[in-house]
């Protein structure tokens, strides 16, 4: 499938969705003074191509508990045990997101927790599992960058 083509409304549309994905389109429609129906036709054309894939909720960790994020790079024994490895890291809730890697590390993981004591928790688990060699922890002192929209607008801008 070729690389789909976005015009400057399909551009804002994103923006608007990126900023608050429960937007209504009537509101979209209004801000960009164009119908609902057109916004509702754009979206869904997004949404078959595969430039829109569903629409996440945001969550305040840090007001449910769960302000410590870790990040911990996984040795493997053997790269073939990535697979079975990365099935048990899914199933330790805690760790949200985990990407094979090249490089120093076999798996990257963050992780969310309560405090440090219930990191050092979760990362026993990742080390418990059979074909870890062994860990390395990186503590994360603060988010200062989680900017969607500025690699959306560097996208927009290398189309045109």
């Amino acid at each position: 499938m070729g690389k789909i083509k976005l015009d400057e409304i399909d551009h804002q549309i994103l923006d608007m969705l990126i900023d608050n994905t429960r937007i209504p389109f009537t509101d979209i429609a209004k801000k960009l003074l164009i119908s609902a129906g057109t916004v509702h036709v754009r979206v869904k054309k997004m949404e078959e191509s595969g430039i829109i894939k569903g629409s996440s909720l945001m969550l305040d960790y840090k007001k449910l508990g769960y302000s410590f994020i870790a990040y911990v790079g996984v040795y493997l024994n053997n790269t073939s045990q990535t697979k079975f490895v990365l099935e048990r890291i899914n199933e330790i809730p805690y760790v949200t997101v985990a990407h094979i890697t090249t490089g120093k590390f076999n798996i990257f993981c963050k992780i969310r927790a309560r405090s440090t004591e219930h990191a050092k928790e979760v990362i026993f688990l990742l080390d418990d599992i059979d074909g870890v060699y062994r860990t390395e922890t990186m503590i994360s002192l603060e988010e200062s960058i989680n900017d969607k929209k500025r690699l959306m607008h560097s996208i927009f801008n290398d189309m045109n």
